[in-house]
């Protein structure tokens, strides 16, 4: 008995798992059947009536090459701007599809009729501009850096009706090519505007910087001077003492030989009788007497007549005519000595100034040689600006050009029919086997011996298999004077057919 339970138990042991799934699945799939079948049959409906109902769409497409210029870049002078043609498209498509833009196209197309009388504008406008796309097209090229592998650039236009899709989508192409052609030439325009009110600004600087300095150096032209009349300062002082203390010493010789002549006169023999005798009067007679009168009368005459016979190398006149001239000789080096001192005087005051006004020039040299730097850098920019904007007129730069126009496609890119039908045939038995699972985990119903020992807790002592066979006739089983009973017998046989339950005992 130990061993028979004991086998049993391992049997019921290998059976528990995932495998009870798999084991009782079309029994499960038989029994829910009508799960799977209504889900699968509905979508199915909906599948099909979305593949026939459905609006078809076209798609007219249209590829734009990106040229590259027909110069070289070393001729025309910079490095062409490829590398912002992505950017340039990005503006471009913003203009093509701003809402003045659509409106025109949609008028002038008499697009989405239906949607126009029912909806706003803006959901028309809103739902045009997702039926529009303009992608970049990309090869497999090396660029350098910051450049960019775009190459072309593709259009496309969905919308129910071909022809107007196509007429749509050329209108597209064209205000593209028109709106690149005209920004880029404005572009060049523009920079080569900008770049010359940049040089006529610099060379206004430089010239307020160049008229500055002058005016710094007139006003301290002292100051900026070489050191010859700092020597000036420094040697005449000297040398108009030393002429002025000459002169003084000449003059002095003079006055003293003057001096010495009228003391030769006054010591004549007559001369000095004359001055006792009018000395004696003076001291008994008044001025005015007679006696001194007739005194003073005869010491003048005795004065002129030893004057006239003194001997002089010089007359006092030329004497006193040299002195009235190194006077007038010592006023004058007096005056310039002290012009030379003002002189002086300033100069070493303007040198003492020197180093901070050579620092304002050299400050001022050298901001206008940066600007001259700049302005050389923009002369060249101008120049290759200047370049660019020709070679832009002439059609020779980097452009846009239609190498594939849009044409009337002739099969719907929209809606898949078939791919529909199947997808809702796919979709429906998938959620039919969904439900069905998913009441089946919900629900848990005993099947097998492993779901009854999961609920019980205990093996079962006995298992009783079904035998299926078939339908016995009345009065087969003991009991045919009732036939409502093997009636049910029967219903029940058909359930554990279908649902075999395992009764154990």
């Amino acid at each position: 008995m130990n061993d028979a339970y004991s086998g049993y138990s391992a049997d019921t042991d290998g059976s528990e798992g995932g495998g009870d799934l798999i084991a009782y699945l079309p029994s499960i799939l038989w029994q829910r059947r009508w799960w799977i079948i209504v889900p699968t049959v509905l979508c199915t409906i909906v599948g099909l009536a979305a593949a026939v109902l459905l609006p078809a769409r076209y798609r007219s497409s249209a590829t734009l090459l990106v040229e590259s210029p027909e110069l070289p870049a070393q001729l025309v002078g910079q490095q062409q701007n490829t590398s912002l043609i992505d950017q340039r498209i990005a503006k471009i498509r913003q203009q093509v599809l701003s809402r003045p833009d659509l409106i025109e196209l949609i008028e002038n197309n008499n697009l989405y009729p239906d949607e126009r009388a029912s909806k706003p504008l803006s959901e028309v406008i809103d739902k045009m501009r997702k039926a529009t796309n303009l992608s970049p097209v990309s090869a497999d090229i090396q660029t350098g850096p910051g450049g960019t592998n775009t190459i072309a650039f593709s259009l496309t236009f969905d919308y129910p009706d071909p022809q107007k899709a196509q007429v749509v989508a050329q209108d597209f192409v064209e205000r593209l090519v028109k709106l690149d052609a005209a920004q880029t030439s404005q572009a060049a325009t523009g920079t080569v505007e900008f770049l010359q009110d940049q040089a006529n600004g610099l060379v206004g600087q430089i010239n307020a910087i160049e008229r500055q300095i002058e005016a710094i150096k007139a006003a301290n032209g002292m100051a900026l001077s070489t050191g010859g009349m700092m020597m000036l300062g420094g040697g005449a002082g000297g040398g108009y003492q030393a002429q002025i203390a000459g002169l003084q010493r000449e003059n002095a010789q003079l006055q003293a030989q003057l001096k010495l002549q009228a003391n030769a006169t006054d010591r004549d023999p007559s001369v000095q009788a004359a001055e006792a005798q009018l000395a004696a009067a003076q001291a008994v007679y008044s001025d005015t007497h007679p006696d001194v009168l007739a005194a003073r009368q005869r010491l003048a005459e005795a004065r002129k007549f030893a004057a006239a016979n003194v001997a002089r190398s010089n007359t006092d006149s030329a004497i006193r005519s040299q002195i009235a001239s190194n006077a007038a000789a010592i006023s004058s080096l007096q005056a310039a000595m002290s012009n030379d001192t003002a002189r002086t005087s300033a100069l070493a005051n303007a040198q003492a100034k020197a180093p901070a006004v050579n620092e304002q020039i050299a400050q001022l040299q050298a901001k206008a040689d940066g600007l001259r730097t700049n302005y050389q850098t923009v002369q060249t920019n101008l120049i290759n600006a200047r370049g660019s904007a020709r070679i832009t007129e002439q059609q020779r730069g980097e452009r846009l050009s239609v190498i594939d126009p849009p044409v009337a496609p002739d099969r719907p890119t929209w809606p898949n029919r078939p791919l529909l039908a199947l997808g809702g045939i796919v979709a429906g038995a998938a959620l039919g086997l969904g439900i069905a699972l998913v009441l089946e985990f919900i629900m848990r119903p005993i099947r097998g011996v492993a779901s009854l020992q999961s609920v019980t807790g205990e093996p079962p002592m006995v298992i009783i298999p079904q035998i299926a066979g078939r339908r016995p006739a009345p009065g087969m089983d003991g009991d045919d004077s009732d036939s409502t009973q093997s009636k049910r017998r029967w219903f029940r046989r058909r359930k554990r057919a279908a649902d075999p339950a395992v009764m154990a005992g």
